[in-house]
């Protein structure tokens, strides 16, 4: 039997995954009231992929490093439940890393606590076990490196651990994290527009690495589902126990060789290149370095560094059955008809 949530509280909800994440709440049975919490209102105008009607949510603006704009979200909410998806998009820096996903998820963990929240759920993210290192069927057993891979997934790590350690169900206040692999979808700025960017720039053609990397990719609308079920099992006293204190990976459980994804969206943009060339992982790192180089030398940004490549490059695909057995957590929607919904939101021009 699934918990009712009266009330649910969404850091960072007007967000990329934040939208996902009000859409899914939206849907449970019976429907929540849904507070969002974010430095930025929501769009004006809302993709037709999302059914919620933005005048059922109460917004809260504030910074999630401020506590007193926390506890006062928290209180006017009047929430139980708090699902923390703030976090900065990657390209930025250590110091913008650590202010909200370290500082932010610390004082976000202290005021939920000491507000009497009863169930906090937060998403981390895949790559907290990834340095570079191939990653095969990952389960939740597999140890967080010593030397992370980058800043990002070096501070989310360190906000899973908070989280974690927060886990007190014997005083009321049960937590757990989400790991989330490959997020897109409708509101994405970064993955399926990348793409297009380098379908329109004729840099379809090239392709890092030999493509035999198996890799998770999670349309957002299933890790929003993930995370509903999350709530639903913390508050549940039959179930809190089994759920409190742990991880979850979540993905669309159908890896899928790297480049697949990318020449589906190219494909459905009409893009299809019959002769493609491949750049070998080292000769790619080799040139990750030159575009470094020759980018500082000029001050502009980098199209391709090592990091990227490695990236590309690696096999990293991860074992949900945690996820399944504990959370009932299923994907609904398949990759294919994630493209579809998200490029069906592109066209939209939003």
């Amino acid at each position: 039997m699934m918990e009712d949530i009266e009330s649910v509280l969404l850091i960072g909800g007007a967000g990329f995954l934040g939208l996902h994440l009000i859409e899914q709440f939206s849907k449970a049975t019976p429907k929540p009231k849904i507070h969002v919490f974010d430095v930025r209102p929501l769009p004006e105008r809302l993709s037709k992929q999302f059914t919620f009607n933005p005048s059922d949510i109460r917004f809260h603006k504030g910074d999630l490093t401020s506590a007193d704009d926390v506890e006062k979200a928290i209180k006017e909410s009047g929430s139980k439940v708090v699902v923390h998806s703030a976090s900065p998009m990657h390209g930025n820096t250590q110091q913008v890393y650590e202010l909200v996903n370290v500082k932010g998820t610390r004082n976000v963990l202290d005021v939920a606590k000491r507000c009497g929240v009863k169930a906090f759920v937060y998403t981390s993210s895949a790559g907290v076990i990834f340095n570079g290192q191939e990653v095969h069927n990952a389960d939740e057993t597999w140890p967080i490196p010593k030397i992370p891979m980058d800043g990002y997934n070096e501070t989310k790590a360190s906000a899973e651990a908070m989280v974690l350690e927060a886990n007190d169900p014997r005083n009321g206040f049960s937590t757990l994290a989400l790991r989330p692999a490959g997020i897109f979808g409708p509101g994405d700025r970064q993955l399926v527009p990348g793409l297009r960017a380098v379908a329109k720039l004729g840099q379809s053609k090239f392709q890092l690495g030999d493509n035999n990397n198996l890799f998770d990719w999670t349309y957002a609308g299933n890790v929003a589902d993930a995370h509903v079920l999350a709530a639903q099992k913390l508050l549940n006293p039959s179930t809190s126990s089994k759920v409190s204190g742990e991880t979850f990976f979540i993905t669309n459980d159908s890896p899928a060789y790297f480049w697949a994804l990318a020449r589906t969206v190219w494909k459905a943009d009409g893009h299809v290149d019959k002769n493609v060339i491949v750049l070998k992982r080292p000769v790619a790192i080799f040139a990750g370095y030159l575009s470094q180089f020759f980018s500082k030398i000029l001050g502009k940004e980098p199209g391709l560094t090592p990091f990227r490549v490695k990236i590309v490059c690696a096999t990293r695909y991860h074992n949900i059955s945690k996820a399944k057995e504990l959370l009932g957590y299923q994907p609904k929607v398949d990759i294919e008809d994630g493209i579809s919904r998200t490029l069906a939101w592109m066209d939209e021009g939003l």
